[in-house]
């Protein structure tokens, strides 16, 4: 059995090397949260982060990683769903049908990491390769900048209370 360091925990696995570490987090481990989405590495919904550095894993053979790397995905980020992205996630509503916005928090959260209290827009609009279907990409940047307490006049979102009905 091979084992992979997730979300903090030892996980032993018994996939074929060449298997996608997408399928061992999926199908062997539970953690659904990391979604297929293409399966080529283009549309970033299966992003999590391997030592801090987000990775693609529908192309990432799970041989590749060490037992010794730190992965983490979603369901890593954050137990009690309190990062700042998940936060300004909810507070603006970002996603529409939500499939793509694991990996694009996983991206977001690296590149946090990686630019700390420096990140700026043009940051975001040139790091953030993620695909959106349903284009909430004004919506993603939002988010995204909020997180790191930066404001953002690209949005404006109108919550609704349950007796207001549908949106006009």
């Amino acid at each position: 059995m091979a084992t992979l360091n997730v979300n903090g925990k030892s996980r032993a696995h018994d996939a074929e090397p060449d298997t996608p570490l997408l399928w061992v987090l999926r199908e062997q481990l539970g953690l659904t949260g990391t979604k297929y989405g293409c399966g080529v590495a283009q549309c970033g919904s299966c992003t999590v982060h391997i030592d801090g550095a987000p990775v693609r894993s529908c192309v990432m053979p799970c041989s590749a990683v060490q037992p010794s790397q730190k992965v983490v995905t979603i369901e890593g980020l954050s137990v009690k769903g309190d990062h700042p992205l998940q936060k300004a996630w909810v507070a603006l509503d970002v996603p529409q049908c939500g499939y793509c916005q694991s990996g694009m928090i996983m991206a977001a959260a690296a590149l946090m990491k990686e630019k700390r209290n420096k990140l700026t827009a043009a940051d975001v609009d040139a790091a953030i390769s993620n695909i959106c279907r349903c284009g909430t990409y004004n919506r993603v940047r939002a988010g995204i900048l909020q997180a790191v307490g930066v404001q953002s006049k690209d949005i404006q979102v109108t919550h609704l209370n349950a007796d207001q009905g549908a949106a006009a």
